[in-house]
């Protein structure tokens, strides 16, 4: 019997979608018997040593993390006072010079010459004035006498006074161009360090050009911005303890000024704390570190380890149920949170109440555990708190 081409091809089509389905269905009698088979609780997981804390009493200290700048209490911009040629610029760099010295001088040539002219004025003012009061003495006395009307006299005695303000007021213009000739002249403020020469001899300089910075090493604070909040509880005389650049080494500093305004813009409070040890240190360094704000010895954990997935805070602790060692969680009571005086790591402690001294806790990397859940070490820590304890 001869069988067409199409029937076959049809009858492989039948075939297959009923396999698939077959399959379909087999693998959702799988599912659903998987789905009934109830999947075994883990009653017991294993620990290290290194995963629990023993609750003890430590001395917690409240700071304030901070980072600023480095600052000379004493820092000029020497600039020029009159326009002019810088005629000798011996200071450069790295210079240690006095207070009063000699650090620039400008071509004092043209200055010279004005207050020759102005002290020359004044002079003629002065002649002026010596005759005007002799034309009023001699007026004076000839009205008296009766020989001329004291309209004259009244005139003399103006004369006189216009001739007195005239040399006062060349006086004046003498003392102004004497000024300028000794502004040709740059001193230095104070006892410091050349920081910056930006001027060169033989330049030409105007009024108000920069010339040098001078700044004095011996005395340096750090300028810290804090935020609005951080800056409440800021007092003057607390103690910070400092890194410069990152060095090893820690500075103490305190606490000396604080700004009574926020910033224009970026809202944040100044404040200014003292250096104890300036050696070495340089003016515009960064330096970071932390302000103490208040110090208590009281039990505490690692912040970690507390934990917050509830309404109120709570620790997972170990306890002794019998021979067997089970997670517990108690509830606790948040103190003061900081660092650890003894530690020289950056790990955040807080203080907690409801425990006891002694009481293992879990640690935060552990994770949350099921209450009840037997725990087995490696390696025993020391002995849980009883269960009597909760």
């Amino acid at each position: 019997m001869h069988i067409k081409p199409r029937w076959i091809v049809i009858a492989v089509v039948v075939l297959a979608s009923v396999a698939s389905v077959w399959r379909a269905l087999s693998a959702r009698d799988q599912q659903q018997i998987a789905a009934a088979t109830p999947t075994p609780a883990v009653t017991q997981i294993e620990l290290a040593r290194q995963d629990v804390w023993t609750l003890a009493p430590r001395e917690i200290t409240h700071t304030l993390d901070l980072s600023g700048t480095l600052k000379a209490l004493n820092y000029a911009v020497i600039k020029a006072r009159v326009a002019g040629e810088l005629k000798e610029l011996s200071v450069r760099e790295g210079d240690v010079v006095k207070a009063g010295q000699v650090l620039a001088r400008i071509d004092p040539t043209e200055y010279q010459r004005r207050w020759q002219q102005a002290k020359e004025q004044a002079d003629a003012a002065r002649a002026q004035m010596e005759i005007a009061q002799r034309q009023w003495d001699t007026n004076k006395a000839l009205v008296d006498q009766g020989f001329i009307a004291k309209t004259a006299l009244d005139n003399s005695q103006a004369s006189y006074q216009g001739a007195v303000a005239t040399h006062q007021a060349a006086i004046a213009g003498a003392d102004v161009a004497r000024k300028a000739l000794d502004d040709a002249v740059l001193y230095a403020p104070f006892a410091g360090v050349v920081a910056l020469r930006a001027a060169q001899a033989g330049e030409r300089v105007n009024v108000d050009a920069k010339v040098l910075e001078l700044v004095d090493l011996s005395q340096l604070e750090l300028e810290v911005p804090l935020s609005p909040s951080d800056s409440v509880d800021v007092r003057i005389g607390q103690v910070a303890h400092l890194q410069v650049e990152d060095r090893p080494e820690t500075i103490t500093a305190k606490v000396k000024r604080i700004s009574p305004s926020a910033q224009v813009g970026s809202r944040s409070v100044l404040v200014y704390l003292s250096m104890d040890q300036a050696n070495g240190l340089r003016h515009g360094l960064f330096a970071k570190g932390s302000l103490n704000f208040q110090r208590s010895n009281q039990l505490a954990v690692p912040l970690s380890a507390v934990r917050t997935d509830r309404a109120r805070p709570y620790v997972q602790v170990l306890e002794t149920a019998g021979d067997q060692v089970q997670v517990a969680h108690k509830l606790v009571s948040l103190g003061l949170r900081g660092n650890d005086a003894s530690d020289s790591s950056s790990q955040t402690w807080i203080g907690v109440e409801g425990i006891a001294a002694g009481t293992p806790v879990l640690k935060g990397h552990v994770g949350a555990l099921r209450e009840g859940l037997q725990v087995k070490f490696t390696a025993m820590p020391t002995s849980p708190a009883s269960s009597s304890s909760r």
